[in-house]
């Protein structure tokens, strides 16, 4: 995955690049950013390796070379962004209606909202602590269960491929030992909205009170409207 903190776009533009192919390259580069290269088609691979090969290589800059992370490039948040894109790909989830919606892709997109807000520094402190974060999901999702119905999806065999694909020490989101390990509780649109409100709430103090970086913040809890930029 690209380390860059900004495309580079411009600079394709600059060398002579088509419109059309510059637009191409800023999409893919975003969506690899926020969701790992492991959803993207092969021929889309290739043109981010194409297009990377053709710029030219930057200096390094800051104190030892090194730049800061965002939030949204750090390990722990791309695991979890790449396992919500898992979930939600299309076909990823077989009987799915019209109208419903998996209790683990909203689990996994309010835990990356709080973590948007919050910004913890996600290292290794953080990250050692994060796995107080196993018990809540999978209580979550167990009382989803009784609010809908049950479909499968095979929580290892994202994680299988991309192991595939590329060298990551990145572990599966539920441990074998879990129940229902391929249980996929979905819930019908209103009862989805309740229990996200509920998840929220949840996940806003337990990523406040969880993470040592955020020791001590005084930050409000997000309005409800809040999203990333």
């Amino acid at each position: 995955m690209s380390k860059d903190q900004e495309s580079r776009a411009g600079e394709l533009k600059t060398l002579g690049w088509p419109a059309e192919a510059v637009s191409r390259y800023e999409r893919l580069w975003e969506y690899r950013q926020r969701w790992g290269a492991i959803n993207l088609e092969p021929e889309e691979r290739e043109f981010l390796r194409k297009a990377e090969g053709e710029l030219p290589k930057q200096a390094a800059s800051g104190q030892g070379g090194s730049q800061k992370k965002t939030t949204q490039q750090k390990s722990h948040y791309r695991w979890l962004a790449f396992y919500l894109a898992a979930m939600t790909t299309p076909g990823a989830v077989a009987g799915l209606e019209d109208g419903e919606v998996g209790a683990w892709p909203i689990i996994l997109e309010e835990e990356l909202r709080a973590l948007d807000y919050y910004e913890p520094v996600l290292g290794l402190p953080d990250t050692h602590k994060a796995k107080a974060f196993t018990a809540a999901r999978e209580q979550w999702a167990s009382e989803a269960a009784a609010l809908g119905h049950t479909l499968a999806f095979d929580f290892n065999t994202p994680l299988e491929a991309l192991k595939q694909a590329e060298k990551t020490s990145w572990k599966p989101l539920r441990s074998d030992g879990a129940p229902g390990l391929k249980e996929y509780p979905v819930l019908p649109a209103e009862a989805a909205v309740s229990f996200r409100g509920t998840v929220r709430r949840s996940l806003v103090a337990l990523v406040r009170d969880t993470f040592p970086s955020l020791s001590g913040t005084d930050k409000p809890d997000p309005p409800d409207d809040w999203q990333r930029s």
